[in-house]
């Protein structure tokens, strides 16, 4: 774990480190004034508590689709990803190709006709129906606790721009940037959430995409970027083929063999991590679950996969190219000393971009760390209303009641925010934090739900044991991690305790279910694959639908082209 005292970089004038002129602030302006003017035409749509907090499962799937990525592509994609770029290099595509894409598969065409057929409102609620109280209390719990820290690190994140850009101390550009994000949500609830995100959407293409273009043009092209990186790496002593190679990824994973490298990224990224996430973060389901059909819930996430694919060549991309052209991120790599690699892309932002698409970049930039924080938002309401406050706190309570709480927990939850985006601030590369905070919020979760979609004699009582077992397992590996007990650099540390919080997951939860009494048969339908009819979980509209508008045929397309990547970019 890297920690810098220092959460703000240098500045490049007198106050501020991106040098915008008056015409940068026009897509700005026009951009926050869009934002809010959703919030205000979906506020006729949020009337009561199921419509502010789920949408109404009203919106269809090229909308939710878009959102699904849009939501992901916040801090962590656009910063994160970047950061890696600039330090790791081509291994970072696993974030993708391998940690993304096909998990994202798994869930459209087996999970989701799952929790859209069970009529459940979060996912911690279809825990709730599957295994009971306890572990429906410790999913809410350590849900709604990740939520309000990934939510800091956006909210750090857009901050930062608006200090960098305007000089405001940091902390009044955090409370700036959490009013707006609480303004149009607290309007129009989850649909002004997820229609912003489509428009955040194509704001970041527009931002990125000329900042890859021009970015290559000025190092040359794709092969000139690969000599340079080269010939860097060679002055400082280093392997290029670490950067440009995606496999083995040793410097990625924090393991010197490169067998255990491969299998650390496969088993800890590409399934614990990334099964994990995709497949149980309320964040994200909550898009496909606003769905009008459980075809168009099913094809949600994959037709995020297309999107996802993509993403790196306008993120990784130039984060490599910062480490080519950015005098700072030259010399960090050169020399090896410490530096926030977190910053990469603003600086690349700050050297090739000329004024009028330096405030297009700077305007991509704000939405998608908006975009981050209003999801992490959005959920956090859902399962603070539907799984604690309704669940346990003030059951039959008027509708109007819960709608007031949704709109309550998402003031409080933009204001913690504030304070958890000091942690955030603490990071050189936030994606150390983040992959750590999945290992002990994600991965055992994964391991809990998979169990008992696929098994019926899964216990309430194995479910929450296996579930507490298994944060505690990836927490005492961190704890090792953050004392220097272990010292794995890299996303390592991450990848081992997402792996011991899986397996220590399932091993008490099978050894407490086979001592413990399950459900009848009847009370698993629809939450137990082998339970469930399968016009349960099927829409019956399907057949209506033409070839490539299905979720299977559009899966298998995504998977041969997933595949295709990991072969040409190897």
């Amino acid at each position: 774990m890297l920690i810098s005292t220092i959460p703000m970089a240098p500045a490049a004038g007198d106050d501020t480190l991106l040098n915008a002129m008056w015409l940068d602030y026009i897509p700005i302006v026009i951009y926050f004034s869009f934002v809010i003017g959703v919030g205000f035409i979906m506020k006729h749509k949020a009337k009561n508590s199921d419509d502010f907090l789920t949408g109404g499962r009203s919106i269809p799937a090229w909308v939710t689709g878009i959102a699904f990525v849009s939501a992901n592509l916040g801090a962590i994609e656009i910063m994160g990803m970047s950061a890696n770029g600039a330090q790791y290099g081509m291994p970072t595509f696993h974030y993708f190709w391998v940690g993304a894409v096909p998990a994202m598969l798994f869930l459209g065409i087996v999970m989701m006709p799952f929790y859209y057929g069970s009529k459940v409102r979060s996912v911690p609620e279809f825990m709730y129906k599957r295994y009971g109280q306890t572990a429906h209390l410790i999913n809410s719990l350590s849900f709604a606790l990740a939520q309000l820290l990934i939510a800091g690190i956006n909210l750090f994140l857009l901050g930062k721009i608006i200090n960098w850009l305007l000089g405001w101390p940091l902390w009044v550009a955090l409370v700036v940037a959490a009013v707006i994000v609480f303004t149009y949500i607290a309007l129009g609830g989850l649909s002004a959430a997820i229609y912003n995100e489509v428009l955040q959407f194509f704001v970041i293409i527009a931002a990125l995409l000329p900042l890859t273009l021009i970015g290559l043009h000025r190092v040359g092209g794709w092969s000139s970027l690969k000599d340079q990186i080269t010939s860097m790496a060679m002055d400082a002593g280093t392997d290029p083929g670490a950067q440009l190679n995606s496999w083995p990824g040793t410097e990625l994973s924090g393991f010197n063999s490169p067998v255990l490298s491969v299998i650390g990224i496969v088993f800890g990224l590409g399934f614990v991590l990334s099964f994990g996430y995709w497949t149980t973060n309320f964040v994200e389901v909550q898009r496909a679950m606003a769905s009008d059909s459980i075809s168009a819930a099913q094809k949600t996430p994959i037709i995020g996969t297309f999107v996802k694919m993509l993403v790196p060549f306008i993120v990784i991309i130039p984060g490599m190219i910062s480490g080519v052209l950015v005098t700072e991120v030259v010399n960090a790599k050169s020399t090896g000393a410490a530096f926030e690699y977190n910053d990469a892309i603003l600086l690349l932002v700050r050297d090739v971009l000329p004024n009028g698409l330096l405030g297009v970049a700077i305007t991509g930039l704000l939405a998608s760390f908006m975009a981050g924080m209003a999801a992490n938002i959005s959920a956090f309401n859902t399962v603070f209303t539907v799984d604690l406050y309704e669940r346990y706190l003030k059951p039959n309570e008027s509708d109007k009641k819960y709608l007031q709480i949704g709109r309550n927990s998402t003031f409080a939850a933009s204001v913690i925010a504030i304070f958890t985006a000091l942690i955030a601030s603490q990071y050189e590369n936030l994606m150390d934090y983040l992959q750590q905070l999945f290992s002990m919020f994600n991965a055992p979760l994964f391991a809990t739900f998979i169990i008992g979609m696929f098994w019926k004699k899964a216990t309430a009582a194995g479910g929450w044991t296996g579930l507490a077992a298994g944060t505690l397992g990836a927490l005492t590996i961190n704890l090792l991690q953050w004392t220097g007990v272990m010292n794995l650099p890299g996303q390592g540390g991450a990848f081992v305790a997402a792996g011991v919080a899986f397996v220590v997951d399932v091993v008490v939860t099978v050894l407490v279910s086979l001592r413990t009494p399950a459900k009848t048969s009847a009370e698993l339908r629809g939450f137990v694959y082998s339970e469930t009819p399968k016009e349960y979980r099927t829409d019956p509209h399907l057949h209506e639908l033409p070839l490539l508008r299905r979720p299977v045929p559009l899966a298998i397309i995504a998977g041969i082209a997933v595949i295709t990547l990991n072969v040409i970019f190897h």
